[in-house]
């Protein structure tokens, strides 16, 4: 009896660590998936606005088809839930390729702040972008604006 209490309390044990290396490893894999994601946001934001910044620099034709496409695009990326990718427990030196700093999560409320300002400023910027390029022009100053509050209150700086 003794063995067999033995033996199912070894088996009890092994299960436990089983399951917590398991938890642990797919906690790992949501976490790298949400940064991901979060980098896949990023990178559908900066090719629309390099295409828009493109046009009001001169170093692109403006094309009013385009401009709209490319500020829809923007704006469609900026409205995403942030919820499912800005995951706590995702911050840089936690994750690997996060450059989150603990502030989008310790200041909750200034990050959803500055997410607003960009919702605000790529909407301006869907309105104007296929009306005309002193319009897109004028709008770009906005949402480079709110691309830049963010990353300089809530992203680990570039070296």
């Amino acid at each position: 009896m003794y063995l067999t209490k033995s033996i199912s309390a070894i088996s009890l044990g092994a299960l436990l660590i089983a399951t917590t290396g398991f938890a642990a490893s797919h906690s790992d894999k949501a976490a790298k998936a949400a940064v991901g994601a979060r980098h896949a946001q990023m990178q559908i934001i900066a090719y629309h606005t390099g295409i828009l910044g493109g046009m009001a620099k001169g170093e692109a034709e403006y094309d009013a088809e385009k401009a709209k496409a490319a500020a829809s695009n923007l704006h469609a990326a900026a409205m995403l839930d942030p919820s499912t990718m800005w995951v706590e427990g995702t911050e840089n030196g936690m994750v690997e390729g996060s450059d989150a700093k603990p502030e989008v999560w310790t200041d909750a409320e200034g990050f959803a702040s500055k997410l607003e300002n960009l919702q605000t400023a790529s909407a301006a910027m869907m309105d104007a972008a296929g009306t005309d390029l002193d319009a897109l022009k004028a709008s770009m100053g906005n949402l480079g604006k709110a691309c830049g509050a963010c990353h300089d209150d809530y992203r680990v700086p570039k070296n």
